[in-house]
């Protein structure tokens, strides 16, 4: 891949807008949450928080993607974008699992908690949320870096979400077992979608198979290729090599969308004769 034409690259701007868009919100939610003590409040700032500090992390990936390479890194930094999500992965995990453990401390006690600030505060991080959402949706399917910022802000849409109803129960019942349990839903929000964007950010750093490709599939269809004998790609004496790598390129492009590959082709050695003097 060239420098400059990463995947996360041709995005990069959309990353900087939702970035802007939710630290100017953070520092107004962050305030609101203290000034309150809603823990649901507070944990919608702290995914924020984290969100934001991916959405950095993403775009210092990006950065690092689009140098050179060299000849001490032949690939370039690349990975770097897969290392980013791996890292917005695991934070997101801890901080759910301190989510959820705030939460069950406060279902025994929980303090009082204003419902209007909670309603409205929330509402206005969905509406960053969805903006946020829209500008990184074309994004998400093209690369795993901003689909991991793509995560994190649709994360925050639901927990924004969850901390309205909570404020609207609040406000409505004084009900304020609503914002614990509000907070709960957000951390049990966070882990699935977080767990996925793991287990693929470790298939590639481990050079795992992409999880859509049957590996059996593609070795039965190379081999199923006219002149081939069996894969690695091994041809028969009198087959040309050149026709052969040009025919599995299209095959592997056509069914299975594979866009760059690297063949090595070895031609099968002709049986050797062996003479055997007759028996007296």
């Amino acid at each position: 891949m060239h420098p400059g034409h990463t995947p996360s690259s041709r995005h990069k701007s959309r990353l900087w807008a939702v970035f802007a868009l939710t630290s100017c919100f953070l520092a107004v939610e962050i305030v609101v949450a203290l000034a309150t003590g809603s823990l649901s409040l507070l944990a919608d700032a702290a995914h924020m928080l984290v969100d934001t500090g991916g959405l950095l992390m993403s775009l210092l990936a990006v950065w690092f993607a689009e140098r050179p390479a060299t000849p001490e890194k032949t690939y370039g930094y690349y990975r770097v974008e897969i290392l980013a999500a791996l890292v917005n992965g695991v934070v997101l995990c801890l901080l759910a699992v301190g989510i959820l453990i705030k939460a069950y401390e406060r279902l025994w006690q929980p303090p009082p908690v204003p419902g209007v600030p909670m309603l409205v505060v929330a509402a206005l991080g969905l509406a960053v949320n969805l903006i946020g959402m829209g500008l990184l949706r074309s994004g998400a399917g093209e690369s795993l870096n901003v689909r991991g910022a793509y995560l994190e802000v649709l994360g925050d849409a639901a927990s924004s979400a969850a901390v309205i109803v909570a404020g609207a129960v609040i406000l409505s019942t004084g009900w304020t077992i609503a914002d614990p349990l509000a907070s709960g839903t957000i951390a049990l929000l966070i882990l699935p979608r977080t767990w996925t964007l793991l287990r693929q950010a470790v298939n590639v750093l481990l050079e795992g198979a992409p999880a859509h490709l049957d590996v059996t599939e593609i070795e039965s269809a190379l081999c199923a290729a006219p002149g081939v004998r069996r894969v690695h790609v091994v041809v028969g004496p009198d087959t040309p090599a050149d026709k052969i790598l040009e025919d599995l390129h299209v095959l592997l492009h056509a069914r299975f969308g594979i866009d760059h590959t690297t063949i090595q082709v070895e031609t099968e050695p002709t049986p050797l004769i062996q003479i055997t003097s007759p028996r007296a």
